[in-house]
């Protein structure tokens, strides 16, 4: 039986990706489909959020993604530390970017469903406000990335950034657990079957949350494909200019 070490060979990483790109891309078009059409054109209006409770479909999902983004940049950290592999510092550098984009629209689709719920576009709530941080966690750790010139060094700066902001990605995902107040709602997806929501709207928010996870992973797949061919080129340009 391989190890799964040996992915973390870019050769292995490049064959092994570019074989499962075409799958992961075709699941994810299939479960986002599904997943938003049925949730917004098929299932009714809630008793008390009408119309407004279908935006669950996009908000619930990034949300979630925004979280584990985070954490998944985090495992790829700790085995950089540990394990000193490339492919999993580049994995971590790809995933950034995209973990930002769904904490972005995971902040934009709370405050479009908070508006008509709590009467305001934000409040200073435990969850809002750690997530704002993490936003804040997403840019800084992008910024470091790009400001030290050594990838190595920067692997190693942007680890500890990412251990010290999944504080605030674990916060985040339990601030109603640590601060029984605040304006939001309790968990939308909960093993207590009587605060998880209607069966009528679960059943497609799980396609839908499956299809924010492909997407995740394939666009985290051609991130870190592009970013290992970037390494490649510096590294040839380098040993031309030695050449020469």
């Amino acid at each position: 039986m391989s190890s799964l070490w040996e992915y973390a060979n870019p050769r292995k990483f490049m064959a092994t990706s570019a074989w499962m790109l075409p799958w992961v891309t075709a699941i994810t078009a299939i479960c986002l489909v599904v997943g938003l059409v049925w949730g917004f054109f098929f299932t009714p209006d809630d008793f008390r959020q009408g119309s407004t409770v279908k935006i669950i479909y996009v908000h619930v999902p990034s949300a979630i993604m925004a979280v584990n983004a985070w954490l998944m940049m985090l495992v790829a950290s700790l085995i950089w530390v540990i394990r000193r592999h490339h492919v999993s510092a580049l994995a971590a550098k790809a995933a950034a970017p995209v973990g930002m984009i769904f904490t972005v629209i995971a902040l934009f689709t709370g405050a479009v469903w908070g508006q008509p719920m709590w009467g305001t576009w934000w409040e200073w709530d435990p969850r809002l406000t750690s997530f704002l941080i993490l936003f804040l966690f997403y840019l800084g750790y992008m910024a470091l990335w790009e400001a030290v010139e050594n990838p190595d060094s920067a692997a190693d700066l942007t680890s500890v950034l990412c251990l010290v902001g999944s504080v605030f990605a674990i916060i985040s995902r339990y601030a109603l657990l640590f601060w029984n107040q605040g304006l939001h709602q309790g968990a939308t997806l909960s093993m207590d079957a009587e605060e998880n929501i209607a069966d009528v709207f679960w059943y497609p928010l799980v396609i839908t949350l499956a299809g924010f996870g492909f997407l995740f992973l394939t666009l985290v797949l051609y991130r870190t494909r592009t970013e290992i061919r970037a390494r490649r080129l510096k590294a040839l340009i380098a040993q031309e200019r030695m050449a020469t």
